[in-house]
């Protein structure tokens, strides 16, 4: 995913902050941040912290950071639970097991990773994912349990997607962008199961393929998430729900379905740096 990426992971918290992902770069190119020359890492790169400071957030904080600069990775006034939520993009339904300091208390993180470059999206999430294991001691597992999903199925007319060109076997590449309230998504080489991973980014709920579609495509998918912001003129695009079905001919549907659950069984507040 591209560090452009505009991931409302804490409006529906998968808007946890990803939108911070975005902003953290528009701001620090308006300050000539040395972010706007960085090099990304390969994208074959498994980053792990080189090194790390975790500590109680200051109790007077009143905002949660979220900053990429270069190498230079910073997490701020987050509690265990929006970690994990943007870890593993997921909704806060799909979190059992943890503590209730997990979903009171605050951290912040300041540190680098062992690869060269800057993460993007993906090698950022799993360096969280190393944090969480190493510094906060967490063990888990994953279950299948009934939830409030929404349903991801293909609407009357059938599907409005373009079959990909590339390598079958290949990964999947998505180009993020946001402009005036509106989003639009480009997705390359998707399955419909990654695109419903994505939609988690921007949904409410998680969400659950049922379209029956096997192959891989290629799509774009533009709407408005912010009406106050939008063009007044007639131009901008319908919303989430209206866009999924006019432009790719699918549609998102609210069930109880089976979805991933992640258990905690084990986590602990970081010790001494």
């Amino acid at each position: 995913m591209n560090t452009r990426s505009v991931k409302r992971m804490l409006g529906p918290v998968v808007a946890v902050g990803m939108c911070a992902w975005g902003a953290a770069f528009a701001q620090d190119a308006a300050a000539g941040a040395e972010i706007t020359q960085a090099k990304m890492m390969a994208k074959d790169a498994d980053p792990d912290w080189d090194v790390v400071t975790v500590r109680p957030s200051d109790p007077n904080a009143r905002n949660d950071t979220f900053d990429v600069r270069g190498r230079h990775v910073i997490l701020g006034n987050r509690t265990v639970e929006t970690i994990l939520r943007l870890a593993y993009g997921v909704q806060k339904s799909q979190i059992v097991g943890l503590p209730d300091w997990g979903t009171t208390e605050h951290f912040d993180a300041d540190g680098i990773p062992n690869v060269e470059g800057q993460p993007d999206l993906k090698q950022f999430q799993a360096m969280l994912r190393k944090l969480l294991t190493e510094r906060f001691g967490l063990a888990m597992h994953t279950e299948q349990r009934e939830l409030s999903v929404y349903a991801l199925t293909v609407a009357k007319g059938g599907p409005k997607l373009t079959a990909s060109k590339g390598d079958p076997n290949g990964l999947p590449s998505d180009d993020d962008t946001e402009n005036a309230g509106q989003a639009t998504v480009r997705m390359n080489n998707t399955t419909m199961r990654e695109f419903a991973l994505d939609m988690l980014f921007h949904t409410d709920r998680p969400v659950v393929d049922r379209t029956g579609l096997n192959g891989r495509y290629d799509f774009q998918l533009k709407w408005t998430f912010d009406d106050s912001r939008a063009p007044t003129n007639g131009s901008a695009p319908p919303s989430l729900f209206t866009a999924i079905q006019e432009q790719m001919g699918l549609k998102l549907e609210p069930v109880k379905a089976k979805a991933d659950v992640l258990v905690v069984d084990k986590v602990e507040r970081p010790g001494a740096n």
